[in-house]
């Protein structure tokens, strides 16, 4: 998936700028596992949807209408979680930050 799959690189990106925003703002042990389950269930989804548009690919090379729907419902399956991670990420992060800030200040 790494190698192959640029959007894979991109939410690794992410994981790794997760987990270094959780260790700067220390990040309690149940936030630590809301962190990691969302994670997952990104780079989850992010590999079902290849599996899926490879899987389309090898049974309808050619251009198939039902194919590019599956696909994009897919790939919005992707965004749906990505978006419930940046949620989850801002719900976690965003009044420790502001914490850090107003401190700083």
């Amino acid at each position: 998936m790494f190698r192959q799959e640029q959007n894979f690189k991109v939410h690794i990106l992410a994981t790794v700028l997760v987990i270094v925003f959780g260790l700067w703002l220390m990040v309690s042990p149940i936030e630590w596992c809301i962190l990691f389950l969302t994670v997952s269930l990104v780079l989850a989804a992010e590999m079902l949807n290849t599996v899926l548009e490879k899987l389309c690919d090898l049974t309808h090379p050619e251009q198939n209408e039902t194919v590019r729907i599956i696909k994009d419902i897919s790939a919005g399956m992707v965004l749906v979680c990505a978006i419930g991670a940046l949620c989850t990420g801002l719900v976690i992060f965003l009044p420790k930050l502001i914490e850090l800030a107003i401190a700083f200040f």
